[in-house]
């Protein structure tokens, strides 16, 4: 099993793959001075950068139109049927979890992937039985791809995807047809559909958040990419898990896939 590199962070806002992973995966990194995130990753690999730029800006006003305002009234349910939301999304995100798991030797973390897949089965995955000792996380393509050395290529800000990289990308699409949820329907609809529900949740967590770390950031670009890149390091690394358990908690830490 790999080495697990010590780092500073909280809990991350957990499943990335929408808006909400772009912009506030982010956010949920703990707090650093503006020179540590602009300049840790002195030499970003960002031929696109212009490009990446204009799309980051449009992302942001998906966010400021749709994302946000969803996110507000997702904090109107109560926080047990918001629970019980969490603890379904989780559940539907385990197969894929359990693929890559495997793919990169994670045996134990493979196991505790397959008891709680099996275990939450019995609740429809609406409520959490597996004790403390198999803990959720995730695992996606593009940590997979990284385990066995491909590069993460350049930086890439996708339409509502958000911050990314050319590994990523296709790690993404991967995750996508690797799910068995993309073949219910022969389409990616329920994937996709339960990617866009996953993202407002992920941003109801950063509410306020992300508003406080663009206030404070003098390139909001250039921080959300350098803390993309550190996030990313940190999965790929096993020192950052998929975010806060949604059965007991929703808190999220100020500080990317």
């Amino acid at each position: 099993m790999r080495a697990r590199r010590a780092g500073h962070l909280a809990r991350s806002l957990g499943a990335v793959a929408v808006l909400a992973l772009g912009l506030t995966a982010c956010a949920s990194q703990e707090p650093e001075s503006e020179e540590a995130a602009l300049f840790q990753y002195d030499q970003p690999n960002d031929p696109l950068e212009e490009v990446n730029r204009g799309i980051f800006q449009f992302n942001r006003a998906v966010d400021t139109v749709l994302l946000k305002p969803a996110a507000q009234g997702y904090d109107q349910i109560p926080e047990g049927f918001r629970n019980i939301i969490g603890n379904v999304l989780n559940h539907i995100s385990l197969p894929v979890i359990l693929v890559n798991d495997l793919a990169q030797g994670e045996w134990e973390r493979a196991g505790d992937s397959a008891t709680r897949l099996f275990v939450n089965t019995f609740t429809l995955g609406t409520g959490d039985l597996v004790p403390k000792r198999h803990p959720y996380h995730q695992e996606d393509f593009g940590q997979t791809m990284a385990v066995h050395g491909v590069d993460d290529g350049f930086y890439l800000v996708l339409p509502i995807f958000g911050p990314s990289s050319a590994r990523d990308g296709v790690g993404i699409v991967a995750d996508i047809f690797l799910t068995p949820w993309t073949y219910v329907d022969g389409t990616t609809t329920f994937s996709l559909t339960t990617l866009g529900v996953d993202g407002v949740r992920q941003r109801h967590a950063a509410l306020g958040k992300l508003e406080e770390l663009e206030r404070d950031s003098v390139d909001f670009y250039a921080r959300m990419r350098s803390l993309y890149y550190q996030r990313r390091q940190m999965k790929i690394d096993n020192t950052l898990d998929a975010g806060p358990d949604i059965a007991t908690t929703e808190e999220t830490i100020v500080s990317t896939r």
